[in-house]
């Protein structure tokens, strides 16, 4: 296994020679840190089925099944399919899944520490994904603003991006409200945490599901607090420019490994869809998302 730091950027490391059916324990252990400290790990010439993939995802720890069943790969519900390529004329996976800034899982009570990605069919143009580090984000902030939001509590919803599902075809639109209020309600999480693996601090938010800042006490805090930190840590640039945006590039056989506890990430959907298919695993480390995090 040889690991190089990917040149000109803060984030990502290529991994070439690796291989999950004989990497030793000492070799997966070697992975998962290049994932904490470069944040994305970048494996090189992957040829792996579905259920290899998620024997792969299996060395890094505890694969999560997402909960809506039509992300789920056919034979290997593990794989959350993100695709607008139909096979023999039926719908696999969701098409244009993630065109907003979060972090997996974010709505959830304990998100995973870790996600792969594996493209399957990449398009020609535009291709990639793009990433802001919310440790580095934080280390960045403005003093005042940091003391603004010391002690303080966001709420994360999926009520803004819930993709409608094909049995919610007809239903009132409250009754499906209501349904994803009382299966998902929001969740609350400091604003910063102490990451556990690497003792950085971790500006928690994404404009996809912050819905709130509040204080300890549980009292709201103004929006235009959140509309800053969106500011401030480039989630309001469309141009895509700002120093906080990080773009991975990949190509076929690549195989993406990140930190989902620091970055939080975009997909980079172009204006004139081209084909494109990819699967996810997701998976928990040895650590919750933070040490603050009490759910079993």
């Amino acid at each position: 296994m040889k690991i190089t730091e990917q040149l000109g950027s803060a984030l990502g490391a290529t991994v070439e020679d690796f291989d999950h059916t004989s990497a030793s324990d000492a070799d997966v252990e070697t992975l998962k840190q290049t994932v904490y400290t470069k944040k994305i790990a970048v494996l090189k010439g992957q040829d792996l089925s579905p259920q290899q993939f998620l024997d792969l995802g299996k060395r890094l720890g505890r694969p999560e099944t997402y909960y809506e069943p039509m992300y789920h790969h056919p034979e290997t519900k593990e794989i959350f399919v993100s695709s607008n390529v139909p096979e023999n004329g039926k719908q696999i996976g969701v098409p244009k899944t993630g065109k907003f800034w979060h972090a997996d899982y974010q709505f959830m009570p304990d998100p995973f520490g870790i996600t792969l990605i594996y493209p399957q069919v990449i398009p020609q143009r535009n291709r990639g994904t793009y990433f802001i580090d919310m440790g580095r984000a934080y280390e960045r902030l403005p003093r005042d603003l940091k003391k603004e939001i010391a002690g303080t509590y966001c709420r994360h919803s999926v009520r803004k991006y819930f993709k409608i599902r094909p049995h919610d075809v007809y239903r009132p639109l409250s009754e499906i409200i209501e349904e994803v209020e009382r299966k998902t309600p929001a969740v609350r999480q400091p604003t910063t945490f102490t990451h556990p693996l690497t003792g950085e601090t971790v500006l928690y938010i994404s404009e996809g599901f912050t819905i709130g800042i509040e204080d300890a006490n549980g009292t709201p805090l103004d929006e235009e607090l959140l509309g800053r930190l969106f500011e401030a840590t480039g989630q309001l640039d469309d141009t895509f420019e700002h120093d906080n945006i990080h773009l991975q590039s990949f190509e076929q056989g690549d195989l993406l490994i990140w930190d989902n506890r620091s970055l939080i990430h975009r997909a980079r959907h172009t204006t004139t869809p081209e084909p494109t298919v990819s699967y996810r695993v997701t998976v928990h480390d040895e650590r919750k998302l933070h040490d603050g995090i009490r759910v079993p």
